[in-house]
């Protein structure tokens, strides 16, 4: 009994777990006073203004940024690995309609952890893998026909689902966005996937884990909301009037604030501009202005600034994907940020096991029921 000799005084009150260091990581920095962001050292602003989306994926999954011929190769491969079983795509078409996107693909990788299981597989060939496939899965239950020709997974989605070649700004804005969602640390499903590779579990339990975890509205439904916050505003200054009321109501506005930083979301900046940059028609220049009368009316009355997801929701709406899919593209990325601290939790593993604060009744005596009479 000597492990658990304490008094429920020695347990510290933490709610959600904000501040705890649950282990050490050397994949990315988040909030960390004069490093910001940054994937492997590198800072968020040079990957989102210089690299692409499989330069990082590469550098989350291998630790270092690729060479050309080590990024060209990498492209290939991720290509050939696009499509999903045959099996998989028949199973998922019979599901029916009116399951989330978040569910198909909860449901797309658990199902291939049957059909291509981890036992004897490279673990980074099941990261690639499902770097390259979970896109595919996307647009087969979307109906889309699947492109040929497309190097980039940006280029390779939004071609799909467009029926044509994407603009270069447009493919260009999605593989930020990739970027920039691709990895943050210990937020709530990438250390659902730790806690469950943890118990060495499997690599596809771990992220069908993450991306139940993902589906929460708190985690990641705040870009869908974000859009319909816009959305319901026909101006900025009916924005500010609503937002105001909203307020004072009391009620949460999607998109601003963050547990982690406190000042700004350094992504938030970089998203903006491009939302900027792609609002061309007048409705789309509408939407962004209301959206901007929206951070200036949470600043001036609450301190709260935008996080990646508010201005994220305008820059998927100008690259044409729907609204229902903003927490999928969340997928999309994330799951190079997933497989990397999976990798890393294998490497040197220790069950992942905290202790919570007791809250229940005192000590009670317990009193045995009355014996029925015996025959």
């Amino acid at each position: 009994m000597a492990e658990y000799a304490r008094t429920f005084a020695d347990v510290k009150k933490v709610g959600g777990l904000a501040g705890i260091v649950a282990a050490d990581s050397a994949i990315s920095t988040v909030g960390i006073e004069g490093r910001g962001l940054s994937y492997r050292g590198y800072a968020i602003e040079d990957l989102a203004a210089h690299a692409s989306f499989e330069e990082v994926a590469w550098l989350l999954l291998r630790g270092n940024l690729p060479s050309p011929g080590e990024l060209s190769d990498y492209r290939r491969r991720l290509t050939l690995m696009r499509l999903p079983p045959t099996f998989l795509s028949q199973a998922l078409s019979d599901i029916p309609p009116g399951d989330s996107m978040m569910g198909i693909l909860r449901t797309a990788v658990s199902l291939l952890g049957n059909l291509e299981p981890e036992r004897g597989r490279d673990l980074m060939m099941s990261a690639d893998r499902l770097v390259a496939v979970l896109p595919t899965i996307v647009l087969q239950r979307l109906g889309k026909d699947l492109p040929n020709g497309e190097e980039t997974l940006a280029g390779y989605f939004l071609a799909g689902m467009r029926g044509a070649r994407a603009p270069a700004d447009l493919c260009r804005c999605f593989d930020v966005s990739l970027i920039l969602y691709a990895e943050h640390e210990f937020n709530a499903s990438t250390f659902a996937a730790r806690v469950i590779v943890s118990t060495l579990s499997d690599v596809h339990s771990a992220v069908a884990g993450a991306i139940g975890a993902l589906a929460g509205p708190l985690h990641g439904g705040a870009n869908e909301e974000a859009m319909k916050l816009i959305e319901a505003y026909q101006s900025p200054d009916e924005a500010e009037r609503g937002i105001l009321e909203r307020l004072e109501r009391k009620e949460k506005v999607m998109g601003f604030g963050h547990r982690i930083y406190t000042i700004r979301d350094p992504r938030s900046p970089v998203i903006k501009e491009w939302a900027e940059r792609l609002a061309a028609t007048p409705e789309q220049k509408r939407l962004f202005a209301v959206a901007e009368r929206i951070e200036r009316v949470m600043w001036d009355t609450k301190k709260l600034f935008p996080n990646l997801d508010f201005y994220s929701a305008l820059a998927y709406r100008f690259c044409g994907i729907p609204t229902e899919l903003y927490t999928p593209m969340f997928v999309l990325a994330r799951i190079s940020g997933w497989m990397a601290h999976i990798m890393e939790q294998r490497s040197n593993n220790k069950l992942i096991r905290p202790i919570s604060r007791y809250t229940g009744p005192d000590p009670r005596v317990y009193v045995p029921l009355v014996a029925e009479e015996r025959e």
